[in-house]
């Protein structure tokens, strides 16, 4: 499957999922810590990609999102932004909304973590 294939099965497939240095465990920077804290805020499962083990995702995500840093947070499919986007929505409550309406659309939370 190529890199482009990849990302967007992961948009399509997933309710949640952010595109991330390092892993929710173990965040490799500070702001995909804070996002990824945001979404298990938010009380539901969400898939992650880690970019430092797939080097081309790191390398194609931007171009696929149109979205130049890290981390990057879609839900429902569509591109949210990246930490302080995330942690204004989580902020204002918007995200955990936007967070549970997306999993109940998909009939349940996450299932693929990378």
């Amino acid at each position: 499957m190529d890199v482009m294939e990849f990302i967007k099965k992961q948009v399509e497939e997933n309710p949640v999922v952010i595109f991330m240095k390092g892993t929710p465990d173990f965040p490799q920077c500070g702001f995909s810590a804070r996002s990824s804290q945001a979404l298990a805020a938010c009380g539901e499962e969400f898939a992650y990609v880690n970019i430092f083990e797939f080097p081309e995702v790191h390398r194609n995500l931007p171009s696929f999102s149109n979205w130049p840093t890290f981390p990057q947070v879609f839900i429902g499919g569509q591109l949210i932004g990246g930490c302080d986007i995330t942690l204004e929505m989580y902020q204002r409550g918007e995200l955990q909304t936007l967070v549970k309406e997306a999993v109940a659309k998909a009939g349940g939370a996450a299932t693929a973590k990378q």
